[in-house]
């Protein structure tokens, strides 16, 4: 609180990111949360949007007939939402590039209603020999249900920033502008120290 007709210090900011390439550990599971229930919209409109016909995904009655007795959630959105729900802990913001998945697996169906919770672990990690400031990290992502069955895995290599890269490049672009409506005399110089 401050006295009336002193300025009060600007407030240090924190901005959301994922983690330095430094920052990754092997030996540490990250655990990804909230999970994500899925349902039938989420099912036909990525289906839909991917041109995907299969009826596995969008016909009730012929999914009634079919081994598993309902429509399958689409693999590609588990498997998308299962790198989605990672971002926000790991790669938000610290991310150069991804470079490719390995093997990818769906060892149990996922159906509307079901809940997935996401997991990754550092599988590899290296400097970049050919790009400074970067390293090449490989993680494996773990898709569990609400039951806590595996239902996706995959691995995924990339590149990620290294602290000082990564921090050099923020700092390049300035300070994130202000709101219209902020008051200029107390914003600072923007720089969060």
């Amino acid at each position: 609180m401050t006295d009336a007709g002193q300025e009060a210090a600007p407030m240090r900011e924190v901005v959301q990111r994922g983690l330095w390439f430094e920052e990754f550990e092997e030996g540490v599971r990250y655990l990804h949360r909230p999970g994500r229930t899925v349902t039938e919209a989420d099912n036909v409109l990525f289906t839909t949007l991917t041109m995907n016909p299969q009826p596995l995904h969008l016909d009730h009655e012929f999914s009634a007939h079919q081994p598993f007795g309902a429509p399958l959630m689409n693999s590609l959105f588990t498997l998308s939402t299962l790198v989605g729900q990672s971002v926000a802990q790991l790669t938000l913001g610290t991310l150069v590039a991804n470079l490719g998945f390995g093997e990818v697996a769906f060892p149990k169906p996922v159906f509307a209603g079901d809940t997935l919770y996401g997991e990754s672990t550092v599988v590899a990690k290296r400097l970049s020999s050919s790009r400074p400031g970067e390293g090449v990290l490989t993680l494996a992502h773990t898709a569990r249900n609400q039951r806590g069955e595996v239902v996706a895995t995959a691995t995924r290599t990339m590149l990620v920033w290294t602290r000082e890269a990564g921090e050099r490049l923020a700092g390049s672009r300035g300070p994130a502008p202000a709101p219209a409506d902020a008051d200029p005399s107390v914003l600072g110089d923007g720089s969060g120290s």
